[in-house]
């Protein structure tokens, strides 16, 4: 049976207000987390003095370390447990300038790992792909890419977001600039077929052939937002340009003009580093084997400085950890919180403690995950576990009226294959919840972009977040039952038509970028 209501029409005023005024600890927490807030304190230390946390990066275990002191300065016991390794990198300075036909500097930057240029950089003519006929013909190209920069992304006929075409365009403008820009896309990447190659394979036969670098540019659909992922070549550098000055440089290129450009892109290659999730932990005083999870991944991509993604998650679980520790430092059962690695490239961190701590699992009352951006939390689902909803109900009963008005709740629900860490706890059967966060722009503005800053954390909806999540660490540690652990039947599978499987357990990649 599934359940959608506002917690408002579950939750009886009275019985709220009860909950809040008869419980001093919770009342306590609250005020903490509302007058003696330290999140902007965090969050400046962590996104503005440490940065991005690319997983195996320099800035990744400054990061690890930092939260560990943290913790201790506490009072809370706190580790770095090691489950792998990964190539090391460390970014360094990028400058991107148009030489020809005028002088212009150029907004873009270096993808992650990316081959390290000499300190004077690469200075080359910029082509883009002609028009192919079939394999044969690319293979015939193929050879002029030698010392040349290529151009490989598809270069967007605007940079307005559609939005801003529906608030302003006349009437037919937005129709006809949608249906020439999906023909033009159509146009460019049948193109990039009948080469034999896609855009995420091409760069090896550029590579090959000579290229002296790669210009890619991976729009997010949003006004100065691009997405910045790794590179994918081995010698040569790959850079991403920001919509509006890719798109001046491509028909610069289109037009036969030959612009010329010179980038620097600077790294360091570091070999083979180990990879960390950092856990801390309140002991519990009567259950310290049975354990209420706090979650959030630590590691980012690197072309912001992860403060959304997830830096927030991060924060709200330091926090809520904090103030725990505070006023409920002998909670009956363990309340370990984990910063998990590398989640970016598969949820790796999660699955490898999930791997490496089967008596953990075992023994999780609850897992409370938080992942998609700064806004306050609006949906709360039962993950698929059957009786979800009566301990939820009762844990969330008492947190204040004007955060439940917000969450929309959904029971039994479905558990998750994939998307963050609280997916690799419920494939092992183990309670796991994601506390869903408003949107806030975040899938165009900053989740995986160069836009992902500390500027962009709305700290008013965190700390609504902190008290959510303090208050079900506090209730779930509390109670005196154990959570159920039962499995809905899932909904029947739409593509076979069989009935619906429980995710299984995946193992992580323990060495990782190093192919």
């Amino acid at each position: 049976m599934k359940k959608h209501f506002t917690l408002l029409l579950s939750l009886a005023l009275s019985v709220t207000l009860w909950a809040q005024s008869e419980d001093p600890i919770i009342q306590k927490m609250i005020t903490e987390a509302t007058e003696n807030s330290q999140l902007e304190i965090l969050g400046h230390q962590l996104m503005d003095g440490i940065g991005p946390r690319l997983v195996g990066s320099p800035g990744m275990q400054k990061a690890h370390d930092w939260a560990v002191d943290t913790y201790k300065d506490w009072g809370i016991s706190a580790r770095n447990e090691k489950w792998g390794e990964w190539r090391g990198w460390e970014r360094g300075i990028t400058h991107i300038d148009m030489l020809e036909p005028r002088v212009q500097s150029l907004s873009g930057t270096q993808l992650a790992w990316n081959p390290s240029t000499k300190k004077d950089g690469v200075t080359a003519e910029v082509m883009i792909l002609p028009t192919i006929k079939d394999s044969l013909d690319f293979v015939k190209w193929l050879p002029s890419v030698k010392g040349k920069l290529v151009m490989i992304s598809f270069m967007q006929p605007t940079g307005r977001p559609d939005y801003n075409w529906e608030e302003f365009a006349k009437e037919g403008s937005m129709e006809r600039m949608k249906k020439d820009r999906d023909s033009l896309s159509d146009l460019f990447n049948d193109n990039v077929k009948r080469t034999g190659y896609t855009t995420r394979n091409i760069h090896e036969a550029l590579e090959n052939a000579g290229a002296a670098g790669i210009i890619t540019s991976n729009w997010s659909r949003g006004f100065g937002v691009n997405k910045i992922f790794g590179a994918r070549t081995k010698k040569i550098p790959t850079v991403d340009l920001e919509l509006e000055d890719y798109g001046m440089v491509y028909r610069l290129a289109a037009s036969g003009q030959k612009p010329k450009l010179n980038i620097v892109a600077l790294s360091k290659e570091l070999g083979t580093v180990p990879t960390f999730n950092t856990i801390a932990e309140i002991k519990g005083s009567e259950k310290p084997d049975e354990y209420v999870i706090l979650s959030a991944h630590f590691d980012s991509w690197d072309g912001a400085t992860g403060a959304t993604d997830n830096g927030t998650g991060t924060l709200v679980m330091m926090e809520a950890m904090r103030i725990l520790k505070k006023y409920y430092p002998n909670p009956k059962r363990t309340i370990l919180v984990g910063h998990w690695g590398s989640e970016e490239q598969g949820l790796n961190g999660s699955r490898a403690f999930v791997e490496d701590h089967p008596e953990i699992v075992a023994k999780t009352q609850a897992l409370f995950n938080q992942d998609n951006g700064t806004g306050r939390v609006v949906k709360l689902s039962g993950g698929g576990f059957l009786q979800a909803y009566d301990y939820l109900e009762r844990w969330l009963r008492p947190v204040p009226k004007s955060i439940t008005d917000e969450i929309e709740t959904t029971f039994p629900g479905t558990p998750a294959r994939g998307g963050s860490d609280y997916a690799s706890f419920q494939a092992a059967g183990a309670p796991g919840f994601s506390l869903s966060s408003l949107n806030w722009s975040y899938w165009n503005y900053t989740w995986h972009t160069n836009r992902d800053t500390y500027d962009k954390i709305v700290f008013d909806d965190l700390r609504d977040n902190v008290i959510l999540t303090a208050i079900l660490a506090y209730m779930a540690s509390e109670d005196p039952e154990m959570a159920s652990r039962e499995k809905s039947v899932l909904p029947l599978n739409t593509r076979s038509g069989e009935p619906g499987e429980w995710p299984t357990p995946r193992s992580p990649t323990r060495k990782g970028g190093m192919e």
